[in-house]
Protein backbone atom coordinates (compact mmCIF):
# COMPACT_ATOMS: atom_id res chain seq x y z
CA UNK A 1 0.00 0.00 0.00
CA UNK A 2 2.46 2.38 0.35
CA UNK A 3 4.08 2.23 -2.66
CA UNK A 4 1.13 2.25 -4.70
CA UNK A 5 0.40 5.80 -2.22
CA UNK A 6 3.62 6.67 -2.82
CA UNK A 7 3.36 6.37 -6.76
CA UNK A 8 0.05 7.45 -6.78
CA UNK A 9 1.21 11.01 -5.42
CA UNK A 10 4.13 11.68 -7.39
CA UNK A 11 2.27 10.96 -10.78
CA UNK A 12 -0.34 13.57 -9.41
CA UNK A 13 2.09 15.51 -8.53
CA UNK A 14 4.11 15.54 -11.47
CA UNK A 15 0.85 16.32 -13.39
CA UNK A 16 -0.39 19.28 -11.79
CA UNK A 17 3.19 20.56 -11.90
CA UNK A 18 3.14 19.88 -16.30
CA UNK A 19 -0.33 21.13 -15.84
CA UNK A 20 0.74 24.30 -14.58
CA UNK A 21 4.00 24.90 -16.71
CA UNK A 22 2.22 24.33 -19.96
CA UNK A 23 -0.93 27.06 -19.06
CA UNK A 24 2.05 29.43 -18.75
CA UNK A 25 3.76 28.14 -21.64
CA UNK A 26 1.78 28.78 -24.35
CA UNK A 27 2.45 30.74 -27.14
CA UNK A 28 0.39 34.29 -27.61
CA UNK A 29 0.17 33.78 -30.66
CA UNK A 30 -1.61 30.49 -31.18
CA UNK A 31 -5.57 30.26 -32.36
CA UNK A 32 -8.30 30.80 -29.57
CA UNK A 33 -9.62 27.64 -28.40
CA UNK A 34 -12.36 26.97 -30.63
CA UNK A 35 -16.01 26.28 -28.59
CA UNK A 36 -17.44 23.11 -27.36
CA UNK A 37 -17.74 21.14 -23.63
CA UNK A 38 -14.97 21.04 -21.27
CA UNK A 39 -13.00 23.88 -19.18
CA UNK A 40 -10.71 26.00 -21.16
CA UNK A 41 -7.28 25.06 -19.96
CA UNK A 42 -4.64 27.41 -22.01
CA UNK A 43 -5.35 26.65 -25.72
CA UNK A 44 -7.20 23.43 -25.02
CA UNK A 45 -9.66 21.99 -22.81
CA UNK A 46 -10.04 19.95 -19.83
CA UNK A 47 -12.74 17.11 -20.59
CA UNK A 48 -14.00 15.02 -16.78
CA UNK A 49 -16.03 11.77 -17.61
CA UNK A 50 -17.56 9.02 -16.12
CA UNK A 51 -17.57 5.43 -16.74
CA UNK A 52 -20.46 2.97 -15.52
CA UNK A 53 -19.93 -0.42 -16.41
CA UNK A 54 -21.51 -3.75 -15.98
CA UNK A 55 -19.20 -6.50 -16.52
CA UNK A 56 -20.28 -10.49 -16.10
CA UNK A 57 -16.63 -12.22 -15.82
CA UNK A 58 -16.57 -15.79 -15.70
CA UNK A 59 -12.59 -15.70 -14.34
CA UNK A 60 -12.07 -12.91 -12.23
CA UNK A 61 -9.91 -14.98 -9.65
CA UNK A 62 -9.56 -17.82 -7.07
CA UNK A 63 -11.73 -18.20 -4.32
CA UNK A 64 -13.07 -20.93 -2.18
CA UNK A 65 -16.74 -22.09 -1.84
CA UNK A 66 -18.80 -20.49 0.31
CA UNK A 67 -16.21 -17.86 0.83
CA UNK A 68 -13.89 -20.54 2.31
CA UNK A 69 -10.32 -21.33 1.27
CA UNK A 70 -9.63 -25.31 -0.11
CA UNK A 71 -6.95 -27.69 1.65
CA UNK A 72 -4.01 -26.09 0.98
CA UNK A 73 -5.13 -23.07 -0.39
CA UNK A 74 -5.78 -24.11 -3.81
CA UNK A 75 -8.84 -23.92 -5.39
CA UNK A 76 -9.74 -25.81 -8.60
CA UNK A 77 -11.04 -23.65 -11.04
CA UNK A 78 -11.42 -19.56 -12.08
CA UNK A 79 -14.45 -18.47 -10.01
CA UNK A 80 -17.28 -16.27 -11.36
CA UNK A 81 -18.78 -12.62 -11.04
CA UNK A 82 -20.98 -10.09 -11.44
CA UNK A 83 -18.45 -7.28 -11.35
CA UNK A 84 -19.06 -3.02 -11.24
CA UNK A 85 -16.55 -0.50 -12.04
CA UNK A 86 -17.03 3.06 -11.49
CA UNK A 87 -14.35 4.85 -13.32
CA UNK A 88 -13.91 8.92 -13.05
CA UNK A 89 -11.46 10.48 -15.54
CA UNK A 90 -9.98 13.07 -16.89
CA UNK A 91 -8.96 14.14 -20.82
CA UNK A 92 -6.88 16.96 -20.94
CA UNK A 93 -5.62 18.05 -24.87
CA UNK A 94 -3.33 21.35 -25.22
CA UNK A 95 -2.35 21.95 -28.51
CA UNK A 96 0.84 24.21 -29.17
CA UNK A 97 3.77 24.60 -31.47
CA UNK A 98 6.12 25.09 -28.51
CA UNK A 99 4.89 22.52 -25.87
CA UNK A 100 1.97 20.39 -26.33
CA UNK A 101 0.19 18.49 -23.73
CA UNK A 102 -2.04 15.21 -23.57
CA UNK A 103 -3.38 13.41 -20.73
CA UNK A 104 -5.83 11.27 -20.17
CA UNK A 105 -6.03 9.22 -16.50
CA UNK A 106 -8.57 7.88 -14.93
CA UNK A 107 -9.50 5.89 -11.32
CA UNK A 108 -11.49 2.48 -11.61
CA UNK A 109 -13.07 0.98 -8.80
CA UNK A 110 -13.61 -3.06 -9.58
CA UNK A 111 -16.51 -3.93 -6.96
CA UNK A 112 -17.18 -7.43 -6.58
CA UNK A 113 -20.55 -7.84 -5.88
CA UNK A 114 -20.67 -11.75 -4.06
CA UNK A 115 -23.51 -12.84 -6.22
CA UNK A 116 -22.17 -15.51 -8.06
CA UNK A 117 -19.22 -16.28 -5.79
CA UNK A 118 -19.63 -15.83 -1.96
CA UNK A 119 -16.86 -14.05 -0.34
CA UNK A 120 -15.19 -12.75 -3.14
CA UNK A 121 -16.15 -9.44 -2.22
CA UNK A 122 -13.70 -9.01 -0.25
CA UNK A 123 -11.56 -8.69 -3.47
CA UNK A 124 -12.79 -5.47 -4.30
CA UNK A 125 -9.88 -3.32 -5.26
CA UNK A 126 -8.86 -0.45 -7.19
CA UNK A 127 -7.69 0.02 -10.62
CA UNK A 128 -6.67 2.77 -12.68
CA UNK A 129 -4.70 3.96 -15.67
CA UNK A 130 -2.78 7.34 -16.65
CA UNK A 131 -1.39 7.97 -20.30
CA UNK A 132 0.72 11.41 -20.31
CA UNK A 133 2.53 13.22 -23.26
CA UNK A 134 4.18 16.46 -23.53
CA UNK A 135 5.74 17.34 -26.66
CA UNK A 136 8.33 20.36 -27.12
CA UNK A 137 8.39 22.13 -30.26
CA UNK A 138 6.58 19.43 -32.39
CA UNK A 139 6.32 20.92 -35.49
CA UNK A 140 10.80 21.93 -35.28
CA UNK A 141 13.23 19.75 -37.12
CA UNK A 142 14.35 18.36 -33.38
CA UNK A 143 11.69 17.74 -31.05
CA UNK A 144 11.50 16.02 -27.76
CA UNK A 145 8.83 14.10 -26.96
CA UNK A 146 8.30 13.44 -22.96
CA UNK A 147 5.90 10.21 -22.27
CA UNK A 148 4.51 8.44 -18.62
CA UNK A 149 2.53 5.17 -19.20
CA UNK A 150 0.76 4.20 -15.65
CA UNK A 151 -1.73 0.97 -15.46
CA UNK A 152 -2.82 -0.81 -12.40
CA UNK A 153 -5.61 -3.89 -13.59
CA UNK A 154 -5.76 -8.10 -13.91
CA UNK A 155 -3.97 -7.56 -17.08
CA UNK A 156 -0.57 -8.14 -17.04
CA UNK A 157 2.25 -7.72 -19.99
CA UNK A 158 4.68 -10.57 -18.54
CA UNK A 159 3.00 -13.14 -20.88
CA UNK A 160 4.57 -16.22 -18.57
CA UNK A 161 2.60 -15.85 -15.21
CA UNK A 162 -0.98 -16.97 -14.94
CA UNK A 163 -4.40 -15.32 -14.10
CA UNK A 164 -5.84 -14.25 -10.87
CA UNK A 165 -2.56 -11.31 -10.44
CA UNK A 166 -3.02 -8.05 -10.04
CA UNK A 167 -0.37 -6.18 -11.98
CA UNK A 168 0.85 -2.42 -11.48
CA UNK A 169 2.86 -1.12 -14.26
CA UNK A 170 4.71 1.94 -14.62
CA UNK A 171 7.16 3.18 -18.12
CA UNK A 172 8.56 6.62 -18.11
CA UNK A 173 9.96 7.80 -22.43
CA UNK A 174 11.98 9.66 -23.44
CA UNK A 175 12.15 10.34 -27.36
CA UNK A 176 13.58 13.05 -29.64
CA UNK A 177 12.28 12.82 -33.12
CA UNK A 178 15.05 14.81 -35.62
CA UNK A 179 13.43 15.41 -39.44
CA UNK A 180 16.67 17.08 -40.59
CA UNK A 181 16.20 19.26 -44.34
CA UNK A 182 12.69 18.46 -45.67
CA UNK A 183 11.51 15.58 -43.29
CA UNK A 184 11.77 12.70 -45.80
CA UNK A 185 14.52 11.31 -43.55
CA UNK A 186 13.25 11.05 -39.69
CA UNK A 187 15.60 9.32 -36.76
CA UNK A 188 14.01 9.33 -33.20
CA UNK A 189 16.46 8.12 -30.43
CA UNK A 190 14.93 6.98 -27.36
CA UNK A 191 15.14 5.84 -24.08
CA UNK A 192 12.39 3.79 -21.22
CA UNK A 193 12.54 1.93 -18.13
CA UNK A 194 9.52 0.02 -17.54
CA UNK A 195 8.77 -1.43 -13.94
CA UNK A 196 6.04 -3.86 -13.02
CA UNK A 197 4.83 -5.28 -9.46
CA UNK A 198 2.33 -8.35 -8.91
CA UNK A 199 0.15 -9.54 -6.27
CA UNK A 200 -2.61 -12.00 -6.07
CA UNK A 201 -6.11 -11.08 -6.54
CA UNK A 202 -7.44 -13.54 -3.91
CA UNK A 203 -5.57 -15.67 -1.37
CA UNK A 204 -6.33 -19.19 -3.17
CA UNK A 205 -3.69 -20.90 -5.84
CA UNK A 206 -4.87 -22.86 -8.83
CA UNK A 207 -5.08 -26.68 -8.44
CA UNK A 208 -2.97 -29.00 -10.10
CA UNK A 209 0.03 -26.02 -10.29
CA UNK A 210 2.73 -27.86 -12.07
CA UNK A 211 5.15 -24.64 -12.07
CA UNK A 212 5.47 -22.03 -9.67
CA UNK A 213 4.71 -19.33 -12.77
CA UNK A 214 0.97 -20.46 -12.28
CA UNK A 215 0.86 -19.48 -8.59
CA UNK A 216 -0.56 -16.07 -8.09
CA UNK A 217 0.08 -16.24 -4.28
CA UNK A 218 4.26 -16.18 -4.97
CA UNK A 219 3.56 -13.90 -7.82
CA UNK A 220 5.73 -10.78 -6.42
CA UNK A 221 9.20 -12.88 -7.26
CA UNK A 222 8.93 -11.53 -10.58
CA UNK A 223 8.86 -7.86 -10.07
CA UNK A 224 10.95 -6.56 -12.30
CA UNK A 225 12.55 -3.35 -13.92
CA UNK A 226 13.28 -3.32 -18.07
CA UNK A 227 15.52 -0.51 -19.76
CA UNK A 228 15.25 0.27 -23.40
CA UNK A 229 17.31 1.82 -25.66
CA UNK A 230 16.46 1.98 -29.47
CA UNK A 231 16.60 4.13 -32.53
CA UNK A 232 13.48 4.36 -35.07
CA UNK A 233 14.74 5.21 -38.62
CA UNK A 234 12.32 6.12 -41.40
CA UNK A 235 13.15 7.07 -45.15
CA UNK A 236 10.37 8.66 -47.39
CA UNK A 237 11.59 7.30 -50.43
CA UNK A 238 7.80 7.84 -52.07
CA UNK A 239 5.01 10.29 -51.12
CA UNK A 240 3.49 7.65 -49.46
CA UNK A 241 5.93 5.25 -48.67
CA UNK A 242 9.04 4.92 -46.44
CA UNK A 243 11.69 2.67 -45.90
CA UNK A 244 12.03 2.10 -42.15
CA UNK A 245 14.57 0.58 -39.65
CA UNK A 246 14.23 -0.51 -35.86
CA UNK A 247 16.57 -0.87 -33.57
CA UNK A 248 17.09 -1.76 -29.52
CA UNK A 249 17.73 -3.40 -26.62
CA UNK A 250 15.69 -4.38 -23.59
CA UNK A 251 17.73 -5.24 -20.37
CA UNK A 252 15.97 -6.84 -18.02
CA UNK A 253 16.50 -7.54 -14.40
CA UNK A 254 14.23 -9.38 -11.38
CA UNK A 255 14.08 -7.82 -8.29
CA UNK A 256 13.91 -10.76 -6.38
CA UNK A 257 14.39 -14.16 -7.70
CA UNK A 258 12.34 -14.32 -10.61
CA UNK A 259 15.16 -14.51 -13.48
CA UNK A 260 16.59 -15.37 -15.49
CA UNK A 261 17.43 -11.74 -16.67
CA UNK A 262 18.24 -10.92 -19.89
CA UNK A 263 20.25 -8.75 -22.62
CA UNK A 264 17.88 -8.66 -25.79
CA UNK A 265 19.08 -7.41 -28.92
CA UNK A 266 16.28 -6.48 -31.90
CA UNK A 267 16.72 -5.03 -35.53
CA UNK A 268 14.05 -5.13 -38.16
CA UNK A 269 14.19 -3.42 -41.49
CA UNK A 270 11.42 -3.15 -44.48
CA UNK A 271 9.10 -0.78 -45.73
CA UNK A 272 5.93 1.08 -44.77
CA UNK A 273 3.08 2.58 -46.74
CA UNK A 274 0.15 2.84 -49.38
CA UNK A 275 0.06 0.68 -51.91
CA UNK A 276 -2.77 1.55 -53.59
CA UNK A 277 -5.43 4.23 -51.90
CA UNK A 278 -7.35 1.83 -50.34
CA UNK A 279 -4.83 -0.78 -49.35
CA UNK A 280 -1.87 -0.11 -46.55
CA UNK A 281 0.87 -1.93 -45.62
CA UNK A 282 3.55 -2.67 -43.22
CA UNK A 283 6.17 -5.58 -43.85
CA UNK A 284 9.59 -5.42 -41.93
CA UNK A 285 12.06 -8.49 -40.97
CA UNK A 286 15.35 -8.90 -39.18
CA UNK A 287 16.92 -10.68 -35.92
CA UNK A 288 16.50 -10.71 -32.11
CA UNK A 289 19.67 -11.82 -30.40
CA UNK A 290 19.74 -12.81 -26.34
CA UNK A 291 22.69 -11.80 -24.81
CA UNK A 292 21.40 -12.78 -21.11
CA UNK A 293 22.58 -16.37 -19.29
CA UNK A 294 20.08 -18.72 -21.31
CA UNK A 295 21.19 -17.17 -24.64
CA UNK A 296 19.02 -18.08 -28.46
CA UNK A 297 17.93 -15.61 -30.99
CA UNK A 298 15.28 -16.14 -33.89
CA UNK A 299 14.52 -13.90 -36.95
CA UNK A 300 11.41 -11.64 -36.18
CA UNK A 301 9.22 -9.74 -38.43
CA UNK A 302 5.74 -8.00 -39.05
CA UNK A 303 3.64 -8.16 -42.31
CA UNK A 304 0.19 -6.52 -42.16
CA UNK A 305 -1.84 -4.53 -43.98
CA UNK A 306 -5.34 -2.30 -43.82
CA UNK A 307 -7.75 -2.34 -46.28
CA UNK A 308 -10.32 0.69 -46.68
CA UNK A 309 -13.66 -0.93 -48.06
CA UNK A 310 -15.28 2.09 -47.87
CA UNK A 311 -15.30 5.18 -46.00
CA UNK A 312 -17.17 3.60 -43.05
CA UNK A 313 -15.54 0.05 -43.38
CA UNK A 314 -11.81 -0.60 -42.26
CA UNK A 315 -10.20 -4.46 -42.48
CA UNK A 316 -6.90 -4.72 -40.41
CA UNK A 317 -4.60 -8.07 -40.67
CA UNK A 318 -1.70 -9.78 -40.21
CA UNK A 319 1.24 -11.69 -38.77
CA UNK A 320 3.65 -10.62 -36.40
CA UNK A 321 6.37 -12.50 -34.69
CA UNK A 322 8.39 -10.94 -31.56
CA UNK A 323 11.13 -12.05 -29.33
CA UNK A 324 10.99 -10.25 -25.37
CA UNK A 325 11.93 -11.05 -22.23
CA UNK A 326 10.01 -12.90 -19.67
CA UNK A 327 10.42 -13.79 -16.05
CA UNK A 328 11.02 -17.18 -15.04
CA UNK A 329 12.38 -18.61 -18.69
CA UNK A 330 14.76 -15.43 -19.94
CA UNK A 331 12.75 -14.82 -23.14
CA UNK A 332 9.62 -16.39 -25.42
CA UNK A 333 8.70 -16.07 -28.64
CA UNK A 334 5.12 -14.95 -29.98
CA UNK A 335 3.96 -15.71 -33.27
CA UNK A 336 0.43 -13.73 -33.61
CA UNK A 337 -1.90 -13.72 -36.19
CA UNK A 338 -4.83 -10.73 -35.83
CA UNK A 339 -7.95 -9.90 -37.85
CA UNK A 340 -9.96 -6.94 -37.12
CA UNK A 341 -13.02 -4.93 -38.50
CA UNK A 342 -14.57 -1.76 -37.94
CA UNK A 343 -17.77 -0.22 -39.30
CA UNK A 344 -19.36 3.59 -38.75
CA UNK A 345 -23.09 3.11 -39.47
CA UNK A 346 -25.00 6.22 -39.72
CA UNK A 347 -22.59 8.49 -37.82
CA UNK A 348 -22.80 7.47 -33.97
CA UNK A 349 -22.97 3.53 -34.42
CA UNK A 350 -19.55 1.54 -34.16
CA UNK A 351 -19.52 -2.21 -34.67
CA UNK A 352 -15.94 -3.72 -34.17
CA UNK A 353 -14.40 -7.42 -33.84
CA UNK A 354 -11.50 -8.37 -33.08
CA UNK A 355 -9.96 -11.62 -33.12
CA UNK A 356 -6.13 -12.91 -32.24
CA UNK A 357 -4.17 -16.29 -31.93
CA UNK A 358 -0.31 -15.91 -30.24
CA UNK A 359 1.87 -19.32 -29.99
CA UNK A 360 3.64 -18.52 -27.03
CA UNK A 361 7.34 -20.22 -26.87
CA UNK A 362 9.21 -20.07 -23.74
CA UNK A 363 12.96 -20.90 -23.68
CA UNK A 364 12.89 -24.60 -22.74
CA UNK A 365 10.07 -26.90 -23.58
CA UNK A 366 7.03 -24.65 -22.97
CA UNK A 367 4.51 -23.80 -25.18
CA UNK A 368 1.53 -21.88 -24.79
CA UNK A 369 -1.62 -20.89 -26.62
CA UNK A 370 -3.78 -18.05 -26.35
CA UNK A 371 -7.03 -17.02 -28.02
CA UNK A 372 -8.71 -13.66 -27.90
CA UNK A 373 -12.12 -12.58 -28.98
CA UNK A 374 -13.82 -8.86 -28.42
CA UNK A 375 -16.71 -7.91 -30.52
CA UNK A 376 -19.54 -5.57 -30.03
CA UNK A 377 -21.28 -1.99 -30.57
CA UNK A 378 -20.59 1.29 -29.68
CA UNK A 379 -23.44 4.27 -29.62
CA UNK A 380 -23.00 7.92 -29.50
CA UNK A 381 -26.69 9.02 -28.26
CA UNK A 382 -25.49 12.50 -27.39
CA UNK A 383 -21.89 14.07 -27.75
CA UNK A 384 -22.23 13.75 -24.19
CA UNK A 385 -23.30 10.02 -23.57
CA UNK A 386 -21.72 7.23 -25.49
CA UNK A 387 -22.69 3.63 -24.77
CA UNK A 388 -21.39 0.36 -25.16
CA UNK A 389 -21.93 -3.42 -24.97
CA UNK A 390 -19.85 -6.66 -26.17
CA UNK A 391 -18.33 -10.09 -25.83
CA UNK A 392 -15.00 -10.64 -24.61
CA UNK A 393 -13.48 -14.35 -24.91
CA UNK A 394 -9.79 -15.86 -23.42
CA UNK A 395 -8.60 -19.18 -23.67
CA UNK A 396 -5.02 -20.19 -22.76
CA UNK A 397 -3.55 -23.78 -22.49
CA UNK A 398 -0.24 -24.54 -21.74
CA UNK A 399 1.98 -27.30 -21.68
CA UNK A 400 2.67 -26.65 -17.97
CA UNK A 401 0.03 -28.02 -15.53
CA UNK A 402 -2.09 -25.41 -13.65
CA UNK A 403 -5.68 -23.60 -13.82
CA UNK A 404 -3.52 -20.48 -13.97
CA UNK A 405 -2.18 -21.55 -17.52
CA UNK A 406 -5.31 -23.41 -18.59
CA UNK A 407 -8.89 -21.89 -18.68
CA UNK A 408 -11.10 -20.24 -20.86
CA UNK A 409 -12.35 -17.36 -19.99
CA UNK A 410 -15.73 -15.66 -21.07
CA UNK A 411 -16.74 -11.79 -20.51
CA UNK A 412 -20.00 -10.02 -21.13
CA UNK A 413 -20.28 -6.07 -20.68
CA UNK A 414 -22.49 -3.34 -21.08
CA UNK A 415 -20.69 0.79 -20.25
CA UNK A 416 -22.30 3.72 -20.02
CA UNK A 417 -19.59 6.92 -20.56
CA UNK A 418 -20.64 10.63 -19.65
CA UNK A 419 -18.02 13.48 -21.27
CA UNK A 420 -18.64 16.74 -20.52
Amino acid sequence: MTLRGTFWGTVCGLALMALGSVAMAQDMSSPPPTGGNGFKVGNGRLHPYFDLETRLDSGVGYFGREGQEFPGGVSPDLSGELVMHIRPGIRLDIPSPRLAFNLNANLDYVLFTGLMTKGSNAASHMEGAADLLARINPEAPLSLELSDQFARSDRTRTAAIGAGILSLYNEAKVRAPWRPGGGAVEVTPGVAYAMEFFEPLAASAPADCGDSVCDPVGADRFNYGNLHLGVESRWRFLPKTALVLDTGVDVRRYFNDGGPNATLLRAMIGVAGLVSPKVAVTAKAGWGQNFGATGGGTVIGQLDGTYLFSPTLTFKGGYLRRLEPVAAYGTFRDDRLSLEARSLMGGKLTLHAVGMVDFLSFAGSRGDTVVSVDVGPEYQFRPWLTGAAGYMLSNRSSSVDGGGLNYTRHEGYARLSVTY
